[in-house]
């Protein structure tokens, strides 16, 4: 019996059928490297070969009514693989048109509790000739770290790789009610003790926090982003496009400007979005305000739980024309929110989390749709940008070599957008997913961003 951590159950407890909170990755393939030729039954052999050895693709929730805490992962006995894997062909022409339209119906479905939270869409009939595949998983079981891991145990470095080994356990099957029981009334014991221990160094952090916001020094402060079309009440359709990127052009840009990747990758997604906001009459003469998840897997002092994230605000220059000047002003704002951010311990959220209440969440979130609230009071943040690092040669996935990799993040009330960025094989795949009555197209803006790259050349020094 393996116990979700708060943070994982979180995920579970804000999820309603407008704010569906699992992840996708579109894929697109080369099936013509799969040795033999592909063909549908081939890939799902393979894909069967692989899950039978991955433990996190099998377990599914267990929550029975004397369950006094969080959900408990258990092995699916019955496990069917038809349950998850399905074939599709996209409508004609099969252009990137077509390919978003379907995926971003598929993104807004929510997902079976009563099975393993994972679905795979084997996509065919695109017009070059490709394959794509949707991979959908919630977020109670990866993040972005570990789904991009999850993704290459799937994958190999050649065509014909054997399945991985991997050395994480299977979980048990159905538990005693006595064992869930007795560990759920641990949990409950021992709450107020967790308080208590936690609470003198929050009740430390929250003024010094707060004071190097006002000051300044440090991220942007909720509560004080531009209100724009993007930041209203969400519903379960969405939108989705995507961009692919060089990642010589981009690593020359921050050569150039002395700055991270991660300034980059938010310099193009200001410099996008300026122009996509100006095309729509609606740039804020203010920045807007992005929440940047951030892992602590490399961090944290636990080894509970799939997510190990926390985040911070980050503010975007879409105010500034001038390409060079939204670099610098990221470096340093970054540069400062950064060092704030850090003055969080990493395992600060988790442990907050394991108090999170799936009634009251529930009850929360729904009120909070109901009563629109998310248009009544100040914009916390305009929307969520996410930098994942990939692994920096060519995948094949199930045989097919992996042309296109996008990862598609969710969107919640008050925030309508989500932006990720993933670099694999000298490439920036960028997936982009709107809430749909927020912003129904979202190609102008995946159109825009290989414009702002080519902006941040031209104004490169040297």
């Amino acid at each position: 019996m393996q116990r979700l951590s708060g943070l994982d159950a979180s995920f579970l407890y804000l999820e309603t059928s407008s704010q569906v909170l699992h992840v996708c990755g579109l894929m697109t393939l080369d099936g013509s490297t799969v040795p033999g030729g592909y063909t549908f039954a081939k890939l799902k052999q393979r894909l069967e070969e692989r899950v039978r050895v991955i433990p996190a693709f099998r377990r599914k929730l267990h929550n029975p009514l004397w369950n006094l805490s969080h959900p408990v992962w258990v092995e699916d006995e019955d496990f069917d693989l038809d349950h998850h894997v399905h074939r599709i062909g996209v409508p004609a022409p099969g252009d990137r048109v077509e390919l978003a339209e379907l995926c971003a119906h598929i993104a807004g479905q929510q997902l079976d509790r009563a099975y393993p939270l994972w679905q795979l869409y084997v996509i065919e009939g695109l017009a070059n000739g490709e394959i794509a595949v949707l991979l959908k998983m919630h977020h109670a079981s990866v993040d972005g770290v570990s789904g991009a891991s999850l993704i290459t145990y799937l994958a190999g470095l050649e065509p014909d790789a054997p399945a991985p080994e991997v050395t994480e356990r299977a979980n048990s099957g159905v538990p005693a009610g006595f064992d869930i029981l007795r560990s759920g009334v641990f949990n409950v014991v021992k709450g107020p003790l967790e308080v208590a221990r936690l609470l003198p160094d929050l009740l430390e952090l929250v003024p010094r926090w707060l004071g190097k916001a006002l000051r300044g020094k440090g991220m942007p402060i909720p509560f004080t982003a531009p209100r724009t079309s993007l930041n209203g009440t969400i519903t379960g359709h969405r939108s989705v496009a995507y961009a692919q990127l060089d990642l010589d052009d981009v690593k020359h840009v921050k050569n150039a400007f002395g700055v991270t990747v991660n300034d980059v990758v938010l310099a193009l997604v200001a410099g996008a979005l300026r122009e996509f906001l100006s095309e729509r009459g609606e740039l804020p003469e203010d920045p807007l305000v992005a929440t940047i998840p951030v892992s602590v897997h490399d961090r944290t002092e636990r080894d509970h739980g799939s997510n190990k994230v926390s985040a911070f605000f980050a503010s975007l220059p879409t105010h500034l024309a001038d390409p060079a000047a939204r670099v610098f002003f990221l470096a340093e704002a970054n540069r400062l929110s950064k060092d704030h951010h850090y003055d969080i311990d990493a395992d600060m959220l988790q442990d907050w989390a394991q108090f999170s209440a799936a009634t009251a969440f529930g009850m929360a979130v729904r009120a909070y749709s109901a009563l629109r609230l998310a248009e009544k009071h100040p914009v916390v943040h305009n929307l969520v940008v996410s930098n994942v690092p990939g692994p920096p040669m060519p995948l094949y996935l199930l045989g097919a070599r992996i042309t296109g990799l996008y990862p598609l993040g969710p969107v919640f009330h008050g925030a309508g957008l989500n932006v990720t960025v993933l670099s694999n094989a000298g490439k920036v795949h960028v997936g982009l997913l709107g809430a749909r009555e927020l912003v129904k197209d979202l190609w102008p803006l995946a159109d825009a961003l290989p414009d702002a790259l080519s902006e941040l050349l031209k104004a490169a020094p040297g």
